[in-house]
């Protein structure tokens, strides 16, 4: 099994807000796994994948907040492979997902 590092990061103006009332999660081919603002690391198989980055107010328990998306490909090589999710600027701008 290879695995996925993704780093997941709020902007840099509202960064103070969000590591004290948000969560970070993500969903893989449609598995939901809880995340943390820094570099999450996760076991995917090979093959195509689909990812959704966003973010949770803390205590909330199904919303999906500036959800950013991509597709990637695990090849299977023993290196992980690295993703990077940086969430926008203004309220309610999206994550930029980016593969490599």
């Amino acid at each position: 099994m290879a695995r996925l590092d993704i780093e997941i990061r709020p902007s840099w103006v509202a960064r103070p807000f969000h590591l004290a009332f948000t969560r970070p999660f993500l969903d893989v081919d449609g598995t939901e796994s809880a995340a943390r603002w820094g570099t999450t690391e996760i076991p995917v198989t090979t093959g195509p994948h689909e990812i959704a980055v966003y973010f949770r107010y803390r205590g909330q328990r199904t919303a999906r907040l500036g959800i950013g998306r991509a597709e990637f490909v695990v090849d299977g090589s023993s290196e992980p492979l690295a993703l990077r999710a940086v969430l926008g600027v203004r309220n309610g701008s999206p994550f930029k997902v980016t593969v490599g």
